[in-house]
């Protein structure tokens, strides 16, 4: 695989490899890693939004059930 990057950002990654005595392969595998989890996390919690049948909480009212009790 094949990736162009603009100098601060090679700069940037080699600092970051440089600083977690990683190679600059690792430090990508890592960020993309965890780019796709979060990824992952936002396409459910996307999905759950747009699902008519999940029902939805009002803050307020929440709120107030939270705060009330002892």
């Amino acid at each position: 695989m094949t990736a162009r990057l603009p100098d601060p950002v090679v700069d940037a990654l080699d600092t970051a490899a440089r600083q977690l005595r990683r190679s600059r392969a690792d430090v990508i595998r890592l960020a993309v890693e965890h780019y796709l989890e979060d990824f992952d996390d936002l396409s459910v919690a996307i999905d759950r939004l747009r699902d008519p049948s999940d029902p939805m909480l009002d803050w307020d009212r929440v709120r107030r059930e939270l705060l009330d009790t002892d």
